[in-house]
């Protein structure tokens, strides 16, 4: 299930083959998916060998790809740690968990002291990969609780939100771009991200039609008054209704006809990779990352918070910039939005407006002050 675990000192858990049984200590050693298999005292067959494999199939789609690379990586850090402080991450001590966090808030050398929300993170990876490896970390024992409340009481900040991209910005970006098969490409990702207030990962999962290929998040449909995507989201499935705009250099259904056309791609991932000269479209579905390149690019092209040094423009920008601004700059009921971005709370929708709301309702005035 680790898919994530390439990198040398976080692959141990998917290298070692896996029969149809395994003892206790290779399942404590490897998490997840790969580790299910038969009860020592059930014979394999053909049939349940096969069960054995379409289980791991399923457990390894229980969580997505960048979660479960976060919590790989978590659980690396803490064992090399646990390894320098001469102990072992199994069976898990709270007392020494507790040391742990405390060292990630005050920062050891090399390594600077982490924000709470990345320790909380941290400790989340912990809980689930001891999970996976048969143990159980209660986070309320006092020596994690405690110091965990103790960190969150000393160190809390306000978390740091990403920039929204607003209806001006946006224009100005997608005005950038060449027409080119490339820039038709990445017209057609910034302009659907925005009016469908995707996620990065959600825009380069989609495929053309259902069921096209193993890997899919969704799948489009192309009508006369816009785009209906179903998506296979991190909230579960839903739909995401894109209408055409007011004009063809600025609508997102137009721009995503016109790429599908140019590049001749009627079957597979929407959004690939094209050759080097730029003539021609690859059969390679574009990586996540490509959409957060692709906004820092065209933001420091459109010029957008020029009056910022480059370093401190770009770190203000990511992926979760175009959600944020599609619910900034929707004038609309706040329920649609939310609908939209696909939040199970009005709560979670708000987090995502920059500017919208603020005041709208004086509650000053409303109690006769």
């Amino acid at each position: 299930m680790l898919r994530g675990m390439s990198e040398s000192t976080e692959k141990s858990t998917s290298d070692v083959p896996i029969g149809p049984s395994s003892n206790e200590d290779n399942e404590r050693d490897h998490p997840d998916g790969e580790v299910l298999s038969l009860p020592s005292f059930v014979a394999g067959s053909g049939t349940l060998d096969q069960l054995v494999d379409t289980a791991r199939d399923y457990a390894r789609a229980a969580a997505s790809d960048n979660t479960l690379k976060a919590y790989a990586k978590d659980w690396a850090h803490f064992a090399r740690w646990c390894r320098l402080k001469g102990t072992e991450p199994l069976p898990p001590s709270p007392e020494m968990i507790g040391l742990y966090l405390a060292d990630l808030a005050t920062g050891s050398r090399p390594s600077p002291a982490l924000s709470v929300s990345t320790i909380d993170r941290r400790l989340s990876g912990l809980a689930w990969n001891y999970a996976q490896r048969g143990f159980s970390l209660d986070r309320k024992n006092r020596h994690i609780a405690t110091v965990l409340a103790g960190i969150k009481r000393k160190h809390a900040r306000p978390p740091v939100q990403k920039e929204a991209i607003l209806a001006e910005d946006i224009l100005a970006m997608v005005a950038t771009l060449p027409y080119d098969l490339r820039g038709l490409r990445d017209r057609a990702i910034l302009l659907v991200g925005y009016a469908g207030g995707l996620r990065r990962s959600e825009i380069v999962s989609l495929d053309v039609h259902k069921d096209d290929t193993p890997d899919s998040g969704g799948w489009i449909e192309i009508f006369e008054k816009g785009a209906l995507l179903t998506l296979n989201a991190k909230t579960g499935w839903r739909e995401v209704e894109i209408g055409r705009g007011s004009k063809d250099q600025t609508c997102p259904v137009h721009a995503l006809e016109q790429w599908l056309h140019f590049a001749k791609i009627d079957f597979g991932p929407v959004f690939v990779g094209t050759s080097r000269d730029g003539n021609r479209a690859t059969e390679t579905r574009l990586n996540d990352k490509h959409v957060a390149r692709l906004i820092k690019r065209t933001v420091l092209d459109a010029g957008i918070r020029s009056e910022l040094p480059e370093k401190e423009r770009l770190a203000l920008f990511s992926g979760h910039s175009l959600r944020a601004g599609l619910a900034s700059s929707a004038e609309v009921d706040e329920r649609y939005v939310q609908k939209q971005l696909g939040h199970a709370s009005a709560e979670m929708t708000r987090r995502y407006q920059r500017r919208r709301d603020r005041f709208r309702v004086n509650l000053t005035k409303a109690a006769g002050l």
